[in-house]
């Protein structure tokens, strides 16, 4: 559910926190106190497209934060996790319009695109009202709503896997027989090719290791020399082995006359001798080290040359040569193994194919069955909301020959508002009220099944009044006990069924040069929603037969 809304600096309203009430909320005020301003903040937060216009003039920017709660494994949250964005439980949604244009959206402080934003906001939000339905129009919402209608996702999705896999096995076979019908056009190329790479044999990474032995190689000699001078350093006059032992010798038959005086002396000479030992073993291995044949140099140049030749005939890099001598070797395969490969992957792709088909069409019957029972509760809600002569029918186009990951059915929801009309798609026939009514009819249908957590409607009563007025309140309400229902209204029998109202108006701000209006946002209280509903009854001037008949509204209805 929405828990918090803060705008900053979004046309009239300069600075605006609202804490939200998961049941139903209402939001009303004179004409032009503010309440489109609301929605059209709200919508920003929920991936409506920015204008710079929204910005409070004078402000460089304007910012709209909405907060939700939601339940662990929300879609929401697995749909920020596959970008590497974490969430526990609560989410925050900013968004930040500039006054020179560009804006820019973050959830819980990591930057998100526009598109992802609009996924995100489209599993936790909705908003519909006389303009805002345009999402009915899609086929694929269509859909959506009749499989949760029915608990159908289940199957949905196993339609959906089973066309993942009749696609890889496909592309499997397409591949197969393209790399065939290669190899047979070149098979004389292939031939001569794999057997030249064949009795190359190159390894990857041996370009390198040739190059290093073939420079070490051909500085031998220098490191020889290098070498020899260091023995001869070790074994030169005044530091040789012979003369140290022998010193060695001789101050250790005078070591235990001298009362320890020449222990240290006698281990530093032995720690010499030790490491003079250690320096000539090391130098005569390194010595043998670099000694090299001039034919192994040669067979390395050789080789070399040999290799960089294939990779210019081939056109690749030298490391490459294996990964092409694998290439040609599964191509001859494929020529040679008498059709075994391609039977093979095509007896997957037929047993996938079928899979899918009696997935699909176990679907699309399940789908039909729950689409009868859909069109008779949407069409039981349509006469307490003033439709009781319209239709509502839910089309299903089946086509085996045009199958796809969500099955073989195109879903549309089709109306008709006046009788003697023939149906059509909602958008092309009904008004934004009776749009707005027609979503409220199966919303209240579809309850939590196919819905967001939190439901938006902007002055759906609009052109109704009296029993109509309170059959959509009465739906609002019902609706709100499983949902969070925000609802914008003109109407006292709406308001009048909300567990919470807040009044919004329009005022001049106090102390500004020159003056502005601002618009504020007040919660009421029993006594002054009281006074809000009879209002919206009587008009400017609150009679007591207005504040009676309020009483009588909201006498157990609150």
């Amino acid at each position: 559910m929405l828990t918090a809304l803060s705008i900053r600096d979004i046309v009239l309203i300069e600075k605006l926190d609202l804490t939200l009430d998961p049941r139903l909320t209402v939001l009303t005020g004179e004409t032009g106190a503010g309440k489109s301003i609301l929605l059209d903040a709200l919508g920003l937060a929920l991936g409506a497209r920015g204008d710079a216009s929204l910005v409070r003039v004078g402000a460089e920017r304007g910012v709209v934060t909405a907060g939700f709660a939601l339940p662990a494994g929300h879609t929401a949250f697995v749909l920020l996790k596959e970008q590497g964005i974490d969430c526990d439980g609560e989410l925050v949604i900013r968004r930040i319009q500039n006054a020179d244009g560009p804006s820019r959206a973050s959830i819980n402080d990591q930057p998100v695109s526009l598109n992802l934003l609009r996924q995100i906001a489209g599993a936790i939000a909705e908003i519909h009202g006389q303009h805002a339905d345009r999402a009915l129009v899609e086929v694929s919402v269509h859909r959506r709503l009749v499989d949760a209608f029915a608990g159908l996702e289940r199957d949905a999705k196993a339609v959906a896997d089973a066309w993942g896999a009749l696609a890889a096995a496909r592309e499997a076979l397409d591949q197969h027989r393209a790399l065939m019908e290669r190899a047979e056009a070149e098979r004389d190329y292939l031939e001569h090719a794999a057997e030249e790479l064949r009795a190359l044999d190159p390894a990857p990474g041996e370009e390198t290791r040739l190059a290093e032995a073939r420079q070490l190689m051909m500085s031998a000699e220098q490191y020889a020399e290098v070498l020899t001078e260091a023995s001869e350093a070790l074994a030169g006059d005044g530091t040789s082995t012979a003369r140290l032992n022998a010193a060695l010798r001789k101050l250790e038959r005078r070591r235990e006359p001298a009362a320890g005086r020449l222990d240290q002396v006698c281990a530093a000479l032995d720690r010499v001798l030790t490491e003079m030992g250690e320096a000539d073993r090391a130098i005569a291995e390194a010595q043998r080290a670099f000694v090299f044949d001039p034919r192994e140099l040669e067979k390395s140049e050789e080789r070399l040359f040999a290799l960089k030749a294939a990779a210019r005939k081939f056109k690749c890099p030298v490391d490459e040569l294996a990964a092409v001598a694998l290439r040609f070797e599964r191509e001859l395969a494929a020529l040679s193994d008498g059709g075994a490969r391609l039977l093979l992957l095509e007896n997957s792709w037929r047993e996938a194919k079928a899979a899918y088909d009696a997935l699909a069409e176990k679907l699309s019957n399940r789908r039909r069955a729950a689409a009868r029972a859909l069109d008779k509760a949407v069409v039981a809600e349509l006469p307490p909301l003033k439709l009781e002569r319209a239709r509502f029918e839910t089309r299903i186009d089946t086509d085996a020959g045009k199958p796809g990951p969500y099955g073989i059915d195109r879903i549309e929801f089709l109306v008709s508002a006046n009788p003697g009309t023939p149906l059509a798609p909602l958008m092309k026939v009904a008004s934004g009220g009776e749009l707005a009514r027609f979503m409220l009819a199966l919303k209240v249908v579809l309850a939590a099944r196919g819905s967001a957590p939190t439901l938006i409607f902007d002055e759906i009563d609009t052109g109704v009044g009296g029993a109509v007025a309170d059959a959509i309140g009465a739906r609002l309400a019902k609706l709100a006990e499983g949902l969070q229902v925000l609802a914008v209204t003109h109407s006292p029998q709406v308001a009048a069924r909300a567990s919470r109202h807040m009044l919004i108006s329009k005022m001049e701000e106090v102390g500004s040069k020159p003056k502005r209006m601002v618009t504020r946002v007040q919660a009421l209280s029993d006594h002054s929603r009281r006074e809000e509903v009879a209002r919206m009854l009587s008009g400017a001037k609150v009679t007591d037969a207005a504040r009676a008949q309020a009483d009588e509204l909201l006498r157990g209805r609150g």
